[in-house]
């Protein structure tokens, strides 16, 4: 079986997400849309893979909104049509925070700026636990999902929506991806300097992280499962 992984930038990768597709029987293919030298100028020219291709995609996180078509260009574009055209398909797609708001404007919603940032581990509540558990999970954005019509919400909290479904596709709002060596890169090219800004202590963080992570890639492992087992097989 052939998974595509969309990653945006050379900081945010599969980790454990991609470890246990692994597991699973997935032969991984990642693509990088932005070379690590663009990465403050991101609007670079890429052309994203047919979707027929795949038995899957999956689509990562993102330092850029959505929305933003002044920084991001013409790719964002492109992985709307890809994502798009996988779920007319029937090609699951499990999208991960930037990769669940690209999902979401695909399929006909939208994203908008989020009432506050959230970054660090948060807890969530989930309608489906056996599905989307409550966590803690990592997040780290500024934006949210507006839900396109005939998804179903499956996780949210004050802030705003953090898993829904449609179809046989995932979007997740939250980072199950997250290892020690992305949340560095992060912080390192400019992360720091956001978390501070918004009362977050980046050490704090780190040593959160650290302290989590045997249960945060447990938490992968069963949120990959459970989308595997009860959303990419279903009944197109």
């Amino acid at each position: 079986m052939r998974a595509l992984v969309v990653q945006h930038d050379h900081l945010t990768e599969p980790g454990p997400v991609g470890a246990r597709l692994v597991e699973r029987g997935y032969d991984l293919t990642t693509v990088t849309v932005v070379p690590e030298h663009r990465h403050h100028a991101p609007d670079v020219a890429f052309d994203f893979p047919e979707a027929a291709d795949w038995d899957l995609v999956v689509s990562l996180g993102a330092p850029w909104s959505v929305y933003d078509t002044a920084a991001v260009g013409s790719w964002i574009e492109g992985e709307l049509a890809l994502l798009r055209k996988a779920h007319h398909l029937g090609v699951p797609v499990l999208g991960v925070c930037f990769g669940a708001q690209a999902l979401t404007t695909a399929l006909g919603g939208s994203v908008e700026p989020a009432p506050r940032p959230e970054i660090g581990w948060t807890e969530i509540d989930s309608h489906d636990p056996s599905l989307v558990g409550h966590g803690p999970w990592m997040q780290w954005h500024y934006d949210r999902c507006v839900l396109p019509p005939g998804a179903e919400e499956v996780a949210v909290n004050a802030v705003g929506v953090q898993a829904f479904r449609a179809g046989r596709s995932l979007g997740v709002q939250f980072h199950p991806e997250i290892t020690m060596r992305m949340l560095c890169g992060w912080l390192a090219n400019g992360g720091t300097e956001q978390a501070l800004r918004h009362h977050v202590n980046a050490g704090q963080l780190m040593n959160r992280t650290r302290d989590l992570a045997p249960a945060a890639r447990a938490n992968a492992r069963r949120l990959v499962d459970a989308f595997l087992d009860r959303v990419a097989c279903t009944t197109h």
